[in-house]
């Protein structure tokens, strides 16, 4: 089960709304146009952000990865048994993708409810898809499913080739970070903070977690708390 500790369906999509919400915790959903949950919400403040060492080091080998913004909605191949993925139109070997990735993590995420995100906005809360491409072989290999408004980046749904190299996720990620914060986002939301394998999100300059009241930057107790969950899961 997913984290949250409220619910609510939105009908006003203007940023000032959306992002007053996620400064209350709350982020997008799959589940349906204009619903959110309150979570255990993990942010960046970008202007604190700075790449670690280590940061560097996973830039470093994934260098010839280049990242593109695509606005959502995508438009329907007209043939959807074609290898469409380069092109900027929805075709079944994205949502495959999707699928393929998300179920070699124990998750589930349909072909159908991707290409619904990336395809009907009027059921999609996300408006914006990156786009990753291997510089030597223009190959697309991943993208993330995100929303993006003036303040705000939210790095939603992640996915690529089940096959790709280690330290393909978390380089998406950084060049993620840098772009938002080179387009002068202020915060760039990564998620929930909800297991174990979360701690992974702490790493970065300026990270915070809401604690269900405020935003908390005291990383050693959250990462107690995610120690804690995981005992008690155990």
């Amino acid at each position: 089960m997913y984290l949250h500790w409220d619910q609510k369906t939105i009908t006003d999509f203007s940023p000032e709304s959306v992002e007053a919400l996620y400064n209350n915790g709350y982020v997008f959903t799959r589940l349906g146009k204009g619903v959110m949950h309150q979570t255990r919400s993990a942010r960046i403040d970008l202007s604190k952000f700075e790449l670690s060492s280590e940061n560097r080091r996973i830039l470093k080998k994934c260098e010839g990865l280049e990242m593109e913004k695509l606005p959502l909605p995508l438009s329907l191949s007209s043939d959807d048994t074609r290898y469409a993925i380069h092109d900027t139109r929805y075709s079944w070997p994205i949502g495959k993708m999707a699928k393929d990735f998300y179920q070699s993590r124990g998750a589930e995420f349909s072909a159908n409810k991707v290409k619904e995100l990336l395809t009907d906005n009027s059921k999609s809360n996300f408006n914006c898809l990156l786009r990753y491409t291997l510089h030597a072989t223009r190959h697309t290999s991943s993208y993330a499913i995100c929303y993006d408004s003036p303040n705000i980046f939210h790095y939603s749904y992640p996915f690529y080739d089940i096959n790709a190299p280690k330290d393909t996720g978390l380089g998406m990620m950084l060049l993620a970070i840098q772009k938002a914060k080179e387009d002068g986002r202020k915060y760039f939301y990564i998620g929930s903070l909800q297991r174990h394998s979360d701690t992974y999100k702490l790493q970065f300059e300026g990270m915070e977690w809401f604690d269900g009241n405020e935003w908390n930057t005291d990383m050693e107790a959250i990462k107690k708390l995610l120690d804690e969950l995981s005992l008690n899961k155990s």
